[in-house]
Protein backbone atom coordinates (compact mmCIF):
# COMPACT_ATOMS: atom_id res chain seq x y z
CA UNK A 1 0.00 0.00 0.00
CA UNK A 2 1.67 3.10 -1.06
CA UNK A 3 0.66 6.94 0.43
CA UNK A 4 -1.54 8.78 -2.66
CA UNK A 5 0.21 11.29 -4.20
CA UNK A 6 -1.55 12.99 -6.72
CA UNK A 7 -0.10 14.09 -10.36
CA UNK A 8 -1.24 17.45 -9.56
CA UNK A 9 -1.47 18.80 -6.20
CA UNK A 10 -4.37 19.37 -4.73
CA UNK A 11 -6.14 17.92 -7.43
CA UNK A 12 -7.09 14.11 -8.79
CA UNK A 13 -8.14 12.29 -11.76
CA UNK A 14 -10.07 8.71 -11.80
CA UNK A 15 -10.63 6.50 -14.43
CA UNK A 16 -13.11 3.36 -13.90
CA UNK A 17 -13.95 1.31 -16.22
CA UNK A 18 -17.35 0.86 -16.88
CA UNK A 19 -20.10 -1.30 -18.20
CA UNK A 20 -19.55 -3.17 -21.69
CA UNK A 21 -23.47 -2.81 -22.28
CA UNK A 22 -24.56 -5.99 -23.73
CA UNK A 23 -27.79 -6.34 -21.33
CA UNK A 24 -29.33 -4.76 -17.94
CA UNK A 25 -27.24 -4.16 -15.46
CA UNK A 26 -26.22 -6.58 -12.09
CA UNK A 27 -25.37 -6.25 -8.40
CA UNK A 28 -21.64 -6.77 -9.40
CA UNK A 29 -21.87 -3.50 -11.81
CA UNK A 30 -23.65 -1.43 -8.83
CA UNK A 31 -20.68 -2.77 -6.32
CA UNK A 32 -18.44 -1.39 -8.89
CA UNK A 33 -20.15 2.25 -9.28
CA UNK A 34 -20.47 2.30 -4.88
CA UNK A 35 -16.97 1.92 -4.43
CA UNK A 36 -15.98 4.66 -6.50
CA UNK A 37 -18.80 7.47 -6.11
CA UNK A 38 -17.06 6.54 -2.04
CA UNK A 39 -13.51 7.09 -3.36
CA UNK A 40 -14.72 10.01 -5.47
CA UNK A 41 -17.07 11.54 -2.44
CA UNK A 42 -14.02 10.59 0.17
CA UNK A 43 -11.02 12.90 -2.77
CA UNK A 44 -13.33 15.50 -2.66
CA UNK A 45 -14.11 15.50 1.54
CA UNK A 46 -10.55 14.88 1.93
CA UNK A 47 -9.73 19.30 -0.04
CA UNK A 48 -8.89 16.95 -3.67
CA UNK A 49 -11.17 17.98 -6.63
CA UNK A 50 -11.99 15.24 -9.00
CA UNK A 51 -11.65 14.59 -12.17
CA UNK A 52 -13.78 11.22 -12.93
CA UNK A 53 -13.87 9.39 -16.40
CA UNK A 54 -15.92 5.88 -16.41
CA UNK A 55 -16.14 5.03 -20.11
CA UNK A 56 -18.76 2.96 -21.98
CA UNK A 57 -18.07 0.04 -23.98
CA UNK A 58 -20.56 0.18 -26.64
CA UNK A 59 -19.13 -2.04 -29.58
CA UNK A 60 -18.10 -5.54 -28.83
CA UNK A 61 -18.60 -9.32 -29.46
CA UNK A 62 -21.12 -10.00 -26.80
CA UNK A 63 -22.94 -6.87 -27.88
CA UNK A 64 -23.13 -7.99 -31.19
CA UNK A 65 -24.10 -11.43 -29.98
CA UNK A 66 -27.12 -10.00 -27.78
CA UNK A 67 -28.38 -7.87 -30.60
CA UNK A 68 -28.32 -10.49 -33.16
CA UNK A 69 -30.05 -12.93 -30.36
CA UNK A 70 -33.04 -9.69 -30.08
CA UNK A 71 -32.75 -8.80 -34.06
CA UNK A 72 -32.37 -5.79 -33.26
CA UNK A 73 -29.61 -2.80 -34.37
CA UNK A 74 -26.73 -3.40 -32.08
CA UNK A 75 -26.38 0.23 -30.98
CA UNK A 76 -30.08 0.35 -30.19
CA UNK A 77 -29.44 -2.48 -27.46
CA UNK A 78 -26.46 -0.78 -26.64
CA UNK A 79 -28.18 2.48 -26.22
CA UNK A 80 -31.25 0.54 -24.18
CA UNK A 81 -28.86 -1.06 -21.89
CA UNK A 82 -26.75 2.56 -20.97
CA UNK A 83 -29.91 3.90 -19.98
CA UNK A 84 -30.75 1.41 -17.60
CA UNK A 85 -27.41 1.22 -16.23
CA UNK A 86 -27.66 5.09 -15.72
CA UNK A 87 -30.69 5.09 -14.22
CA UNK A 88 -29.62 2.10 -11.77
CA UNK A 89 -26.67 4.41 -10.76
CA UNK A 90 -28.76 7.38 -10.44
CA UNK A 91 -31.20 5.52 -8.14
CA UNK A 92 -28.57 4.33 -6.08
CA UNK A 93 -27.58 8.15 -5.52
CA UNK A 94 -24.16 7.80 -7.47
CA UNK A 95 -22.19 10.99 -8.48
CA UNK A 96 -22.44 11.14 -12.49
CA UNK A 97 -18.99 11.06 -13.70
CA UNK A 98 -17.39 14.55 -15.56
CA UNK A 99 -17.21 12.67 -18.38
CA UNK A 100 -18.69 9.41 -19.73
CA UNK A 101 -17.17 8.57 -22.82
CA UNK A 102 -18.63 5.58 -25.18
CA UNK A 103 -15.57 3.13 -27.17
CA UNK A 104 -17.53 4.39 -30.93
CA UNK A 105 -17.24 7.95 -30.23
CA UNK A 106 -13.21 7.64 -29.90
CA UNK A 107 -12.47 5.16 -32.84
CA UNK A 108 -9.86 7.82 -34.53
CA UNK A 109 -8.59 8.31 -31.21
CA UNK A 110 -7.90 4.29 -31.00
CA UNK A 111 -6.83 4.39 -34.54
CA UNK A 112 -4.28 7.38 -34.05
CA UNK A 113 -2.78 4.95 -31.26
CA UNK A 114 -2.90 1.99 -33.10
CA UNK A 115 -0.22 3.76 -35.55
CA UNK A 116 1.99 4.86 -32.76
CA UNK A 117 2.79 1.65 -32.01
CA UNK A 118 2.41 -0.38 -35.06
CA UNK A 119 5.58 2.86 -36.05
CA UNK A 120 7.72 1.97 -32.99
CA UNK A 121 7.71 -1.64 -33.69
CA UNK A 122 5.14 -2.63 -30.69
CA UNK A 123 2.49 -3.90 -33.27
CA UNK A 124 2.01 -5.77 -36.34
CA UNK A 125 -0.63 -6.00 -38.82
CA UNK A 126 -1.74 -9.40 -40.11
CA UNK A 127 -5.10 -10.58 -42.15
CA UNK A 128 -6.57 -7.43 -41.68
CA UNK A 129 -6.34 -7.77 -37.78
CA UNK A 130 -3.37 -5.70 -35.36
CA UNK A 131 -1.85 -7.55 -32.70
CA UNK A 132 0.52 -5.86 -29.85
CA UNK A 133 3.36 -7.41 -29.86
CA UNK A 134 3.81 -8.02 -25.91
CA UNK A 135 7.81 -9.54 -26.51
CA UNK A 136 8.35 -5.40 -27.14
CA UNK A 137 6.98 -4.77 -23.40
CA UNK A 138 9.53 -4.95 -21.05
CA UNK A 139 7.51 -5.59 -18.04
CA UNK A 140 4.65 -7.38 -19.00
CA UNK A 141 2.87 -9.34 -15.89
CA UNK A 142 4.31 -6.98 -13.57
CA UNK A 143 0.63 -5.95 -12.57
CA UNK A 144 -1.41 -9.02 -12.51
CA UNK A 145 2.08 -10.59 -11.04
CA UNK A 146 1.69 -14.02 -13.07
CA UNK A 147 4.73 -15.81 -14.39
CA UNK A 148 5.23 -15.53 -18.40
CA UNK A 149 4.01 -19.49 -18.51
CA UNK A 150 0.62 -18.77 -16.93
CA UNK A 151 -0.06 -15.34 -18.81
CA UNK A 152 0.14 -17.87 -22.35
CA UNK A 153 -2.46 -19.96 -21.76
CA UNK A 154 -4.38 -17.32 -20.21
CA UNK A 155 -4.01 -14.77 -23.09
CA UNK A 156 -5.16 -17.69 -25.12
CA UNK A 157 -7.83 -18.15 -23.94
CA UNK A 158 -9.53 -14.61 -22.81
CA UNK A 159 -8.35 -14.04 -26.47
CA UNK A 160 -10.77 -17.31 -27.81
CA UNK A 161 -13.66 -15.99 -25.46
CA UNK A 162 -13.24 -12.23 -26.88
CA UNK A 163 -12.61 -12.95 -30.36
CA UNK A 164 -14.69 -16.25 -30.91
CA UNK A 165 -11.90 -17.61 -32.78
CA UNK A 166 -11.55 -21.34 -33.22
CA UNK A 167 -7.76 -20.95 -33.16
CA UNK A 168 -6.65 -17.50 -31.55
CA UNK A 169 -2.96 -18.41 -31.95
CA UNK A 170 -3.02 -19.05 -35.96
CA UNK A 171 -2.07 -15.26 -36.71
CA UNK A 172 0.05 -14.30 -33.53
CA UNK A 173 3.91 -14.28 -32.97
CA UNK A 174 3.56 -14.85 -29.08
CA UNK A 175 0.40 -16.51 -27.33
CA UNK A 176 0.39 -13.69 -24.92
CA UNK A 177 -0.11 -11.31 -28.04
CA UNK A 178 -3.76 -9.43 -28.25
CA UNK A 179 -5.70 -7.64 -30.67
CA UNK A 180 -5.80 -4.10 -31.02
CA UNK A 181 -7.86 -4.20 -34.15
CA UNK A 182 -10.21 -6.73 -35.52
CA UNK A 183 -10.61 -7.35 -39.33
CA UNK A 184 -14.18 -6.73 -40.59
CA UNK A 185 -16.46 -9.56 -40.90
CA UNK A 186 -19.20 -9.69 -42.60
CA UNK A 187 -22.22 -7.77 -41.32
CA UNK A 188 -20.91 -6.35 -38.39
CA UNK A 189 -19.78 -2.79 -38.35
CA UNK A 190 -16.88 -1.75 -39.39
CA UNK A 191 -14.56 1.37 -39.55
CA UNK A 192 -12.05 2.55 -41.72
CA UNK A 193 -7.98 2.34 -41.35
CA UNK A 194 -5.00 2.60 -43.23
CA UNK A 195 -4.65 -1.18 -42.65
CA UNK A 196 -7.69 -2.13 -43.46
CA UNK A 197 -11.73 -1.82 -41.87
CA UNK A 198 -12.93 -3.03 -38.73
CA UNK A 199 -13.44 -2.51 -35.26
CA UNK A 200 -11.27 -2.12 -31.63
CA UNK A 201 -10.51 -4.12 -29.66
CA UNK A 202 -11.61 -4.44 -26.11
CA UNK A 203 -8.31 -3.07 -24.48
CA UNK A 204 -7.43 -0.14 -26.84
CA UNK A 205 -10.43 1.13 -26.12
CA UNK A 206 -9.77 2.40 -22.27
CA UNK A 207 -5.99 3.20 -23.40
CA UNK A 208 -7.33 5.49 -25.63
CA UNK A 209 -10.09 7.48 -23.76
CA UNK A 210 -8.43 7.56 -20.33
CA UNK A 211 -5.16 9.51 -21.77
CA UNK A 212 -7.91 11.74 -23.86
CA UNK A 213 -9.45 12.99 -21.00
CA UNK A 214 -6.95 12.26 -17.89
CA UNK A 215 -3.67 13.25 -19.77
CA UNK A 216 -0.29 10.59 -20.38
CA UNK A 217 -0.56 10.39 -16.80
CA UNK A 218 -3.03 10.25 -14.50
CA UNK A 219 -3.90 9.30 -10.58
CA UNK A 220 -6.23 6.33 -10.34
CA UNK A 221 -7.57 4.05 -12.86
CA UNK A 222 -10.38 1.21 -11.57
CA UNK A 223 -11.68 -1.54 -12.09
CA UNK A 224 -13.04 -5.07 -10.40
CA UNK A 225 -10.87 -7.52 -9.58
CA UNK A 226 -11.23 -9.96 -12.58
CA UNK A 227 -10.03 -7.10 -15.12
CA UNK A 228 -6.55 -7.24 -13.86
CA UNK A 229 -5.99 -9.46 -16.02
CA UNK A 230 -5.58 -9.47 -19.27
CA UNK A 231 -8.07 -6.37 -19.71
CA UNK A 232 -5.72 -3.96 -17.05
CA UNK A 233 -2.42 -5.15 -18.19
CA UNK A 234 -2.90 -4.99 -21.40
CA UNK A 235 -3.81 -1.60 -21.35
CA UNK A 236 -1.10 -1.04 -19.57
CA UNK A 237 1.66 -2.92 -21.69
CA UNK A 238 0.32 -0.67 -24.69
CA UNK A 239 0.03 2.74 -23.61
CA UNK A 240 3.52 2.67 -21.78
CA UNK A 241 5.01 1.14 -25.14
CA UNK A 242 3.51 3.92 -27.16
CA UNK A 243 5.07 6.48 -24.40
CA UNK A 244 2.29 7.46 -21.74
CA UNK A 245 2.85 6.86 -18.50
CA UNK A 246 -0.81 5.74 -17.75
CA UNK A 247 -1.77 5.44 -14.09
CA UNK A 248 0.15 5.51 -11.28
CA UNK A 249 -2.18 3.90 -9.12
CA UNK A 250 -5.07 0.69 -9.79
CA UNK A 251 -7.35 -0.43 -7.42
CA UNK A 252 -9.42 -3.22 -7.94
CA UNK A 253 -12.58 -3.95 -6.30
CA UNK A 254 -14.06 -7.24 -5.09
CA UNK A 255 -16.40 -9.14 -6.96
CA UNK A 256 -20.36 -9.89 -5.86
CA UNK A 257 -20.73 -14.19 -5.49
CA UNK A 258 -23.39 -16.27 -5.07
CA UNK A 259 -22.43 -19.60 -4.06
CA UNK A 260 -19.03 -18.61 -4.37
CA UNK A 261 -19.43 -18.16 -7.98
CA UNK A 262 -18.55 -14.90 -9.68
CA UNK A 263 -22.15 -13.11 -10.30
CA UNK A 264 -22.34 -12.83 -14.15
CA UNK A 265 -24.85 -12.89 -16.90
CA UNK A 266 -22.12 -15.29 -18.86
CA UNK A 267 -22.57 -17.52 -15.68
CA UNK A 268 -26.56 -17.27 -15.19
CA UNK A 269 -26.38 -16.11 -12.35
CA UNK A 270 -26.51 -12.45 -12.11
CA UNK A 271 -29.41 -10.96 -9.75
CA UNK A 272 -30.61 -8.17 -11.88
CA UNK A 273 -30.02 -4.67 -10.19
CA UNK A 274 -33.75 -4.38 -10.69
CA UNK A 275 -34.78 -7.28 -8.61
CA UNK A 276 -32.23 -6.16 -6.03
CA UNK A 277 -34.34 -2.52 -6.02
CA UNK A 278 -37.55 -4.58 -5.79
CA UNK A 279 -36.46 -6.26 -2.24
CA UNK A 280 -34.96 -3.29 -0.64
CA UNK A 281 -34.55 0.37 -1.38
CA UNK A 282 -32.25 2.20 -2.95
CA UNK A 283 -30.67 3.95 -0.02
CA UNK A 284 -30.21 0.03 1.45
CA UNK A 285 -28.56 -1.52 -1.69
CA UNK A 286 -26.11 1.12 -1.40
CA UNK A 287 -25.41 0.34 2.15
CA UNK A 288 -25.41 -3.06 2.02
CA UNK A 289 -23.14 -3.02 -1.59
CA UNK A 290 -20.78 -0.30 -0.09
CA UNK A 291 -20.64 -1.57 3.57
CA UNK A 292 -17.35 -4.24 3.46
CA UNK A 293 -13.88 -3.10 1.95
CA UNK A 294 -13.63 -2.52 -1.29
CA UNK A 295 -11.29 -5.13 -2.17
CA UNK A 296 -13.48 -8.16 -0.12
CA UNK A 297 -15.78 -10.41 -1.79
CA UNK A 298 -19.70 -10.32 -1.41
CA UNK A 299 -21.57 -13.49 -1.01
CA UNK A 300 -24.71 -12.53 -1.87
CA UNK A 301 -27.73 -13.52 0.24
CA UNK A 302 -30.94 -12.30 0.61
CA UNK A 303 -30.28 -12.22 4.68
CA UNK A 304 -27.30 -10.54 4.37
CA UNK A 305 -29.34 -7.97 1.77
CA UNK A 306 -31.71 -7.57 4.68
CA UNK A 307 -29.70 -6.96 7.62
CA UNK A 308 -28.03 -4.46 5.63
CA UNK A 309 -31.45 -2.97 5.28
CA UNK A 310 -32.19 -2.88 9.33
CA UNK A 311 -28.84 -1.77 9.79
CA UNK A 312 -29.30 1.72 7.53
CA UNK A 313 -32.71 1.82 8.99
CA UNK A 314 -31.34 2.26 12.28
CA UNK A 315 -29.19 5.02 11.06
CA UNK A 316 -32.17 6.96 9.46
CA UNK A 317 -34.64 6.47 11.84
CA UNK A 318 -31.69 8.56 14.42
CA UNK A 319 -31.30 10.75 12.15
CA UNK A 320 -35.14 11.55 11.48
CA UNK A 321 -36.09 11.96 14.78
CA UNK A 322 -32.87 14.01 15.96
CA UNK A 323 -33.79 16.54 13.39
CA UNK A 324 -37.55 16.56 14.41
CA UNK A 325 -36.11 17.23 17.98
CA UNK A 326 -33.15 19.74 17.08
CA UNK A 327 -34.43 21.38 13.80
CA UNK A 328 -32.44 24.41 13.20
CA UNK A 329 -30.09 23.64 17.01
CA UNK A 330 -28.07 21.22 14.65
CA UNK A 331 -24.44 22.19 15.23
CA UNK A 332 -22.02 22.88 12.66
CA UNK A 333 -21.22 19.43 10.82
CA UNK A 334 -17.78 17.70 11.90
CA UNK A 335 -16.00 14.41 10.80
CA UNK A 336 -14.46 11.85 13.68
CA UNK A 337 -11.37 11.26 13.97
CA UNK A 338 -11.75 7.66 13.72
CA UNK A 339 -13.88 7.85 10.68
CA UNK A 340 -10.99 9.69 8.60
CA UNK A 341 -8.47 7.30 9.71
CA UNK A 342 -10.47 4.81 8.39
CA UNK A 343 -11.20 6.08 5.34
CA UNK A 344 -7.53 7.77 4.90
CA UNK A 345 -6.35 3.28 5.76
CA UNK A 346 -6.83 2.47 2.23
CA UNK A 347 -10.85 3.61 2.19
CA UNK A 348 -11.89 1.07 4.81
CA UNK A 349 -15.48 2.15 4.96
CA UNK A 350 -16.26 -0.95 7.25
CA UNK A 351 -14.26 0.15 9.83
CA UNK A 352 -16.29 4.56 8.90
CA UNK A 353 -19.16 2.82 9.72
CA UNK A 354 -18.39 1.35 13.05
CA UNK A 355 -17.83 5.22 13.75
CA UNK A 356 -20.64 6.15 12.29
CA UNK A 357 -23.19 3.55 14.42
CA UNK A 358 -21.28 4.44 17.59
CA UNK A 359 -22.06 8.35 17.19
CA UNK A 360 -25.70 7.32 16.31
CA UNK A 361 -25.65 5.55 19.91
CA UNK A 362 -24.60 8.44 21.86
CA UNK A 363 -27.12 10.33 19.55
CA UNK A 364 -30.09 8.19 20.45
CA UNK A 365 -28.96 8.01 23.99
CA UNK A 366 -28.57 12.07 24.15
CA UNK A 367 -32.61 11.98 22.72
CA UNK A 368 -33.78 9.26 25.31
CA UNK A 369 -32.56 12.02 28.31
CA UNK A 370 -33.66 14.87 26.37
CA UNK A 371 -29.62 16.23 25.76
CA UNK A 372 -30.74 18.24 22.46
CA UNK A 373 -27.07 20.01 23.03
CA UNK A 374 -25.53 16.64 22.39
CA UNK A 375 -28.38 15.08 20.21
CA UNK A 376 -27.11 18.13 17.71
CA UNK A 377 -24.06 17.43 17.92
CA UNK A 378 -24.38 13.76 17.17
CA UNK A 379 -26.77 14.54 14.40
CA UNK A 380 -24.16 16.96 12.65
CA UNK A 381 -21.43 14.05 12.63
CA UNK A 382 -23.58 11.72 11.90
CA UNK A 383 -25.00 13.28 8.46
CA UNK A 384 -20.98 14.64 7.56
CA UNK A 385 -20.57 11.13 8.01
CA UNK A 386 -23.19 9.74 5.73
CA UNK A 387 -22.74 12.48 3.09
CA UNK A 388 -19.35 10.97 2.05
CA UNK A 389 -21.03 7.96 2.26
CA UNK A 390 -23.52 8.89 0.52
CA UNK A 391 -26.49 8.13 2.53
CA UNK A 392 -27.76 11.44 4.39
CA UNK A 393 -31.31 10.55 4.13
CA UNK A 394 -32.57 14.18 4.71
CA UNK A 395 -30.19 14.98 1.26
CA UNK A 396 -31.50 13.89 -1.98
CA UNK A 397 -32.27 11.80 -3.61
CA UNK A 398 -33.14 9.80 -0.33
CA UNK A 399 -36.15 11.80 0.84
CA UNK A 400 -39.33 10.62 0.20
CA UNK A 401 -41.32 13.36 -2.25
CA UNK A 402 -43.34 14.44 1.03
CA UNK A 403 -40.70 15.13 3.05
CA UNK A 404 -41.33 18.57 4.93
CA UNK A 405 -44.46 19.07 2.62
CA UNK A 406 -47.94 19.16 3.10
CA UNK A 407 -48.35 15.56 3.75
CA UNK A 408 -46.16 15.93 6.47
CA UNK A 409 -48.40 18.28 8.16
CA UNK A 410 -51.37 16.18 7.39
CA UNK A 411 -49.88 13.21 9.06
CA UNK A 412 -48.30 14.97 11.86
CA UNK A 413 -51.70 16.49 12.80
CA UNK A 414 -53.64 13.55 12.87
CA UNK A 415 -50.89 11.60 14.78
CA UNK A 416 -51.31 14.28 17.35
CA UNK A 417 -54.83 13.80 17.47
CA UNK A 418 -54.75 10.14 18.55
CA UNK A 419 -51.61 10.83 20.94
CA UNK A 420 -53.84 12.79 22.72
CA UNK A 421 -56.83 10.77 22.80
CA UNK A 422 -54.28 8.22 24.06
CA UNK A 423 -52.64 10.27 26.89
CA UNK A 424 -56.32 11.39 27.96
CA UNK A 425 -56.96 7.48 28.03
CA UNK A 426 -54.10 6.65 30.07
CA UNK A 427 -54.96 9.91 32.73
CA UNK A 428 -58.38 8.41 33.43
CA UNK A 429 -57.26 5.10 33.47
CA UNK A 430 -57.96 3.29 31.04
CA UNK A 431 -55.25 1.50 29.56
CA UNK A 432 -56.99 -0.99 27.55
CA UNK A 433 -58.43 2.50 24.61
CA UNK A 434 -54.70 3.93 25.23
CA UNK A 435 -53.16 0.54 24.30
CA UNK A 436 -55.71 -0.07 21.62
CA UNK A 437 -54.75 3.67 20.20
CA UNK A 438 -50.94 3.02 19.98
CA UNK A 439 -51.72 -0.24 18.44
CA UNK A 440 -53.74 0.80 15.84
CA UNK A 441 -51.50 3.95 15.12
CA UNK A 442 -48.33 1.15 14.75
CA UNK A 443 -50.69 -1.18 12.57
CA UNK A 444 -50.86 1.97 10.04
CA UNK A 445 -46.82 2.27 9.80
CA UNK A 446 -46.58 5.02 13.12
CA UNK A 447 -43.97 3.97 15.47
CA UNK A 448 -44.67 5.22 18.74
CA UNK A 449 -42.16 6.08 21.77
CA UNK A 450 -42.56 7.38 25.08
CA UNK A 451 -39.77 9.20 26.52
CA UNK A 452 -39.39 11.60 29.80
CA UNK A 453 -39.76 14.31 27.67
CA UNK A 454 -43.12 12.91 26.08
CA UNK A 455 -44.64 10.53 23.21
CA UNK A 456 -42.60 10.63 20.18
CA UNK A 457 -43.60 9.31 16.31
CA UNK A 458 -41.96 8.26 13.69
CA UNK A 459 -43.05 6.57 10.22
CA UNK A 460 -42.11 2.52 10.72
CA UNK A 461 -39.25 1.72 7.89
Amino acid sequence: MREFRPVTQGKASVYLCGATVQGAPHLGHLRSAVCFDILVRWLEASGQPVTYCRNVTDIDDKILRAAAAEEIPWWALAERNHREFSSAYALLGCRPPDVEPRATGHIPDMIALIERLLATGHAYATGGDVYFDVASAQDYGALSGQPAGQLSAWSAEAEAGEAGLGNPLAHKKDPRDFVLWKGAKRGEPAWRTPWGPGRPGWHIECSAMAVGYLGSTFDIHGGGMDLIFPHHENERAQSRAAGDEFARYWVHHGLVTIAETKMSKTAGNALAAADALWRVRPQELRYYLGQAHYRSMIEYSSEALEDAAAAYQRIERFVTRAQYAVGDAATQPGLPISFTAALDDDLAVSSALAALHATVRDGNYALSRGDQENAAACLAQARAMLAVLGLDPLTPPWPSGDTGGRLRGVVDALVAIALRQRDAARSRGDYASADSIRDTLEASGVVVEDTPEGTRWELAR
